[in-house]
């Protein structure tokens, strides 16, 4: 028996911002409620950036906005927080207007793991820095999490982890550093000790992408509102998520996409250094120099 599982991510709701349709997000929930009825979802995840943000009194009325219009959403719901979500508003603050804990966890569903990696999304803007920080705590979490798991597991983050290319992103092209979290190598790495099949699923760079490293699919979804790739009109994007013996992924919308896969467990041989740094090669440069 398969799972369903309905995905929404960057609603952006606010003031229309860039190629952002902000101004058409809560019309667009209303149809988002709709499919998750249609659909037969047993579970809904909302991957984060609820809102574009301005201010904090604005941001809190934005927030309980998008908040209400999840009321129609007729599926347990489960939220994370995107760096929107958290330039002017903490955690707290976030969990007192959604109604529930927006800490790391896991839930089983089917024969199926969801592994929440509630990751910190702040964006910190410092002199002398700005961007994401991947935290010790984060990162230990995700690699014990990921260690313990007997089952088939997809991992949900707001910021993708996979290092794929951001050529042709409206946002990230030329900002690359700022669709990842330095060092996300090393979530890399945490996942790969798992001993059962992962799939990896975010939101942030605002398109749908498949990208597989290490032998784990790494996905991430298009934005309800963005407009980038639909020539200025919203996408509308929402996904639905069938989990069993397969793994089956179909956005619709204006921008709509579909994958499918069996995840195994299998993970990658280790890359080779680069050419000119391999013992082997340096051994038989200095071979030939000799003869």
């Amino acid at each position: 028996m398969s799972t369903r599982i309905a995905i929404v991510t960057d609603i952006h709701h606010g003031k229309p911002s860039t190629a952002k349709r902000g101004d058409m997000a809560l019309p667009l929930m209303e149809d988002f409620a709709r499919y998750v009825r249609d659909g037969g979802a047993d579970l809904v995840l909302d991957l984060g950036d609820r809102i574009s943000d301005e201010n904090r009194d604005t941001d809190l009325r934005l927030e309980a906005e998008v908040a209400e219009a999840f009321r129609a959403v007729e599926a347990p719901i489960l939220h994370l927080n995107g760096n929107h979500d958290r330039d002017h508003l903490e955690v707290s603050d976030n969990e007192g207007i959604l109604g529930q804990t927006l800490d790391h966890g896991v839930v089983d569903l089917g024969g199926w793991r969801i592994v929440l990696w509630r990751a910190d999304t702040r964006i910190r803007r410092m002199p002398d820095y700005s961007g994401f920080v991947l935290t010790e705590p984060d990162v230990v979490w995700l690699s014990r999490t990921m260690q313990a798991s007997d089952r088939p597991t997809l991992v949900v983050s707001h910021v993708p982890i996979s290092g794929h290319s951001q050529l042709g992103n409206y946002y990230f092209e030329n900002n690359p550093a700022s669709s990842t979290y330095p060092m996300a190598e090393r979530a890399r790495a945490a996942l790969s000790r798992a001993k059962v099949p992962v799939v990896c699923l975010a939101g942030h760079v605002h398109w749908n992408t498949v990208t597989t490293v290490d032998g784990i699919t790494h996905l991430t979804q298009q934005s309800l509102t963005e407009s980038f790739t639909t020539e200025g009109e919203p996408a509308g994007a929402m996904g639905m998520i069938e989990l069993g013996d397969s793994f089956r992924w179909e956005v619709v919308g204006d921008d709509p996409f579909s994958f499918e896969t069996t995840p195994r467990h299998r993970r990658w041989t280790p890359p080779l250094p680069s050419f000119a740094d391999h013992p082997e090669a340096r051994v038989r440069r200095a071979a030939a120099a000799a003869s």
